[in-house]
């Protein structure tokens, strides 16, 4: 995980931009994106910490309940990030912001890396 957090640093700081084909494609696949997005969430959450909470918190709860309380807090904290994201968006320079992001990527991957050598 570390070696990989270190290897987002440098793709962050790398930076991506799509081609005009690639962003004429994008266009044209709404449905296909909505799917891959979906996927991909689906794949990002499966087996975290919070879903097997989840599922513990249903089988003693009821999962009606707590279907309903997952969603909701998940809506939440994404609708806190975008928010916070697109103030912060106007207000720092794209520049600042990768730099930023490439930093903690680093950060959190060189603590990531020390922590399984056992030198934390």
């Amino acid at each position: 995980a570390g070696v990989a957090f270190l290897g987002f640093a440098l793709w962050t700081l790398r930076g991506d931009e799509l081609t005009e084909e690639e962003a004429d494609k994008a266009r044209r696949s709404t449905g296909m994106a909505i799917v891959a997005v979906g996927v991909a969430f689906f794949l990002a959450e499966l087996g975290d910490k919070t879903m097997l909470a989840t599922i513990t918190l249903a089988t003693q709860e009821g999962w009606l309940g707590t279907w309903v309380g997952s969603t909701v807090g998940m809506v939440a904290a994404d609708a806190l990030a975008i928010g916070v994201g697109a103030v912060l968006g106007r207000k720092l320079p794209e520049r600042t912001i990768r730099f930023g992001a490439a930093a903690l990527f680093a950060l959190f991957g060189l603590l990531l890396v020390l922590d399984g050598a056992g030198a934390l």
